[in-house]
Parts: C-alpha cells; structure tokens; sequence
C-alpha cells in the first residue's frame, strides 16, 4: 500500500492561508501540479500514492469516473484562497499514477479548468507523464491537440528481465513506438525516465538502456537510483533474500556511466538526475520546485506551497472526493515554514541545479566550508569563484554530504 502520511499542524477546513503568504503570491511563478492516483497494476518498487482498480473497488466516490469533477471544484476553492490577484497558471504537471489512464477527453478538461479558473499563460509549459502501455497514436494526438506540450514516458528500462523485475508491463519495443507516435502528434519536448540500479541489472544492460534512449533523441532524460522503500513488494522480497539491494557504489558507477553516455550524445546535466538538450528543455515545472516557487498541488495526495506554507492533501480518493464534495479543503495538514526553515530548503534544492547557489544563502560559517568543499573536488571552485555553489561531477554523488556540510547543526 502507499507509504505513510505525513504529520503536520491541521489544516484550515476552508483552506485559508496566512496573510504574510498570500502577500507574495504573484511574486514568483505560478505552477498547478494534479496527481492522478490511479494504476492498471503496482509495481514492486513504487510506494507513491497510487490505487489499482482492486484496491478502490468497483464505482463510487474516488474513481476516475468522477475524478476531474473533483479536481475542478479544488480548482475553484484553490481560487477562492488565492484571491484575485492576477495570477496565471506559467506550468501545469499531471503525474501519478498513470494521468494516461484517464481518457484524452478527461485531461483535456483539466486544462480547460485550468484556465476558466486561473488562465493559462500563453507560453504555459503542460506536461503530462504516460506508461508506454497507456497510451496509442490517436490518444497522443488529442493530448497535443488539447493544448499538452509536453509529455515524459516512464521506460525504465530497455532489457525485457530488467522491466520483469520491476514489475513495469510494456514490452522494450513499445517504447520507440510510441515516441515516434509522440513526435508524428506534435510533441516537441519529449522526456524518457530511466531506474537505475534493478536487481538483475549487469553494467552492459544498463548501457543498452542509455543506448536505446540516445536513439530516440529525446530532450529531456531523468534517471534515478533504485530506492527500496519500505512496505513494497520489493522491500519484502529484499527482507526475505530473494533479491539483494542495490550497492551504493554500483548505483555511483551506474551514475558516472550515464552522465558521460549523455553527456557525449549532447544532453547535459542541469540537476542531479535530469539532463537536458538545451536549457529550453529544462522541465520549467520542476525547476519551480527546485527554486521554491509556488505551486497549488490538486489531487489526492497531492503537495503545494504558496508564500512559505506547504501543505498536503488526504491520500485516499475516497476521502479526497468526499471532503471537496462537502466544499472542504481536501488538506490533511500543513506547515508553516519560518525563515530558517525556508533557508535549509533553499540551500537543500539550489544546490543540485547546475546554476548552482548563490553564497547569499549561506551563513558566514558555510563560506570557509564551501572552499574546503572546492579544495576537495565537490564544488566547482571557478563558479565559487563567482560567488555561487555548484557541485562538481563527483559532488553530484556525495549531494547530501555536501548539503550537510553546509547546513551544520
């Protein structure tokens, strides 16, 4: 099932927000992430917040039949918190889950919601994720022509044993099919996210992966490390010796090996786990997580932060669905972040983007650290030079060493 919530204050039954944070909103960019929490299956590996038909049950409140209504009438309360300040959607993100579960029509009318409640920005970046599975030809070419700019395929893997064992259904030829089908649609920025790292996973598989991605000329890759998180079917079968864990020197290994076959075929690194063809190919979504924009989060489960506050919604759809059906704040809990707080988050995320970390974030203790970080090969000392923090290749492996080191107690 899907791992524990988090704790928190309570959170407002109307959803208010404090005046100190409604004060900065339109200060900064403004994004709309949406989960959609529904799977035809899980895989062993996931815990994120995410149902099976099996595990909802047949009809009812909390099923994708009803979901976009549900994400409209947040839509409508997230508005009425925010207050009328001008402010436009500048990037949307639907993940999961599966969004592609969903029929074409369904996620067209959350960007229609979208923009009768805040406006889309004419140049909004739209993303949706997609299982290669999920979709076909004339599905990817109603996204497109919906107004979705942008979609990420979870491939994983391109060795038919490596999928197996994450439990993942498409077939390694699935994946160039429907990038072609995603590029004929009209799709012209394109991510494939790759796991590193799988039990059965040799250094020749994990290069072929690299090279069948390289292939396909995405402009946008993310690749992470196999993380066993505890309650999955993958962490039971780790408990019980089926499988090892990953080694943490392999997954380094696994890392340097795919930042030079990246790098090599022209997609450099611009945060720790994603590369990129150019910096139009950033993920500007992300990048507002990184950079601690603001963003409202519409789902179950689902996080946001606005003006300091961060707060996360009720997990289960069933409880989601009936909480916005009541015309209550689906939040669960919230908190809100003073200014240390604030600060350690900064220094926590800008230190993994390229563009590095002003040293303004940093105390004057941290400013002699970051030279012995520099004098050790962990931080770029020419940009520290400039007066910002930017982790080196081998800094990029020892991030939370270097975050720590930063951040002393």
């Amino acid at each position: 099932m899907p791992s524990k919530p988090l704790e928190g204050a309570p959170a407002p039954v109307d959803g208010a927000l404090p005046d100190a944070a409604l004060t900065e909103v339109g200060t900064r960019p403004f994004g709309v992430y949406v989960h959609v929490p529904y799977c035809a299956a899980r895989c062993g590996y996931c815990d994120f917040n995410t149902y099976t038909p099996a595990e909802l049950g047949a009809g009812g409140q909390g099923g994708a039949a009803s979901f976009v209504d549900s994400v409209a009438t947040e839509a409508r309360l997230a508005r009425s918190v925010l207050g009328e300040r001008g402010l436009t959607v500048s990037t949307v993100f639907v993940g999961g889950g599966t969004p592609t579960l969903l029929p074409a029509a369904d996620l067209a009318k959350v960007l229609r919601v979208l923009d009768d409640t805040f406006g889309l920005a004419g140049d909004a970046e739209v993303t949706t994720e997609a299982n290669p599975e999920s979709v076909d030809r004339e599905t990817l070419e109603q996204l497109r022509a919906s107004g979705y700019t942008r979609i990420s395929f979870g491939m994983q893997s391109a060795r038919p044993h490596v999928l197996a064992a994450l439990d993942r259904r498409h077939t390694p030829g699935r994946v160039p099919e429907v990038v072609g089908w995603a590029r004929s649609a009209g799709f012209r920025q394109l991510s494939l996210d790759l796991i590193y790292g799988a039990p059965g996973e040799s250094e020749s598989d994990w290069a072929a992966s690299l090279d069948t991605v390289i292939e396909l000329v995405p402009d946008h890759v993310s690749a992470y490390a196999l993380t066993v998180e505890e309650g999955t079917k993958l962490s039971r079968r780790v408990r019980r010796g089926e499988l090892l864990e990953p080694d943490d020197d392999l997954l380094a290994d696994r890392y340097l090996q795919a930042d030079e076959a990246l790098a090599a075929a022209g997609l450099t690194n611009y945060e720790v786990s994603n590369w990129a063809r150019d910096q139009s190919s950033w993920c500007r979504h992300n990048m507002g997580y990184w950079r601690g924009d603001d963003w409202w989060g519409l789902g179950p489960g689902a996080h946001s932060h606005v003006g300091g506050v961060r707060w996360w919604n009720v997990r289960h759809p069933t409880e989601y669905a009936t909480r916005v059906g009541a015309g209550h704040s689906p939040a669960a809990g919230r908190e809100v972040l003073d200014a240390q707080a604030r600060r350690v988050e900064r220094v926590m995320l800008g230190v993994r983007l390229v563009e590095g970390l002003g040293l303004d974030a940093l105390g004057e203790q941290a400013l002699d650290v970051a030279a012995e970080l520099a004098a050790d090969g962990l931080i770029v000392a020419d940009v520290l030079a400039q007066g910002r923090v930017a982790l080196t290749r081998r800094g990029r492996l020892l991030t939370d060493t270097v975050v720590r080191a930063l951040l002393p107690d």
